[in-house]
């Protein structure tokens, strides 16, 4: 009990790392139980230690370098008109055949091939990375982790008692963190705050819209781990129209890109797929 206590001394002093337990959600300005500091920014150093470990999960990130910058480039775009442009935000793309995207705390965002396959153009892949970006400004990964994974994890792995027990805990809470389950609120506020982003950056949100229609169609299915741990909320698609419907934005001038993400998306993963089978 005493080693426990001073443990948690010990991490509360550390600027970032544990606090209280009462913040203020930066975006929607309501009152929230998080472990982790006020800020978004609160939560890159957690990110940058365990993105790795997420990483090696699904056996490292996607070599094909042109679809990484391409995913990176739109998730940029993204970032840059979300309520956190002042973090360094991380895109990529992991082979995997599931279809799903997650975010890791402190802005990175991971989405598999198997999820790109089904997208058909890059205002659809803006909306995904969208909807990651909001659970990560609205900080609905260390609400949950605060929620979920509880403190004595965290300690054990912040305070391991030697290597080997370091790398376990790193490897648990990194399986955890992918599978993390937002509440409906949760997803009901990322499609909101993501759809917004989506379209701050120009894109076309109807083509969100059609990604979830496309998502609930493959989760029942059964061939879909998006749903999963996004669980959808009652009239999802209602809600989405609702919120393009009064944005004011002129939508048929906004970008869709469908030739661009057929060519440096589609097509080169189709020409991996068969390489990888000779």
């Amino acid at each position: 009990m005493v080693k426990k206590l001073f443990a948690v001394l010990i991490l509360c002093s550390v600027p970032g790392f544990l606090s209280t337990g009462c913040s203020v959600n930066p975006v929607t300005g309501e009152n929230q139980f998080n472990l982790f500091g006020d800020d978004v920014a609160d939560d890159v150093a957690m990110g940058r230690q365990w993105s790795p470990e997420v990483e090696k999960e699904f056996g490292g990130a996607f070599e094909d370098e042109h679809i990484q910058s391409y995913v990176d480039y739109v998730g940029q775009n993204i970032a840059q008109v979300s309520h956190a442009p002042y973090i360094e935000w991380h895109c990529k793309v992991l082979e995997h055949e599931m279809i799903n995207a997650f975010a890791v705390p402190g802005g990175y965002i991971y989405i598999t091939t198997g999820m790109l396959e089904k997208l058909e153009n890059e205002a659809q892949l803006a909306g995904i990375l969208g909807h990651e970006a909001a659970h990560v400004t609205l900080r609905h990964s260390t609400q949950r982790m605060s929620e979920q994974i509880g403190v004595e994890l965290l300690l054990s792995a912040v305070m391991p008692e030697n290597a080997s027990a370091g790398v376990a805990q790193a490897t648990s809470i990194a399986r955890q963190i992918i599978s993390l389950k937002y509440s409906r609120d949760d997803e009901r506020q990322a499609d909101a705050i993501g759809l917004s982003y989506m379209m701050r950056a120009g894109y076309n949100p109807y083509e969100m819209v059609r990604t979830m229609q496309m998502l609930e169609k493959e989760s029942e299915q059964g061939h879909s781990e998006f749903l999963s741990s996004h669980p959808s909320p009652e009239n999802r698609q209602e809600l989405l129209l609702e919120k393009i419907e009064t944005s004011g934005y002129n939508t048929a001038e906004m970008k869709v890109r469908k030739d661009d993400y057929q060519r440096i998306v589609l097509e080169r993963l189709k020409q991996y797929k068969e390489k990888s089978k000779k």
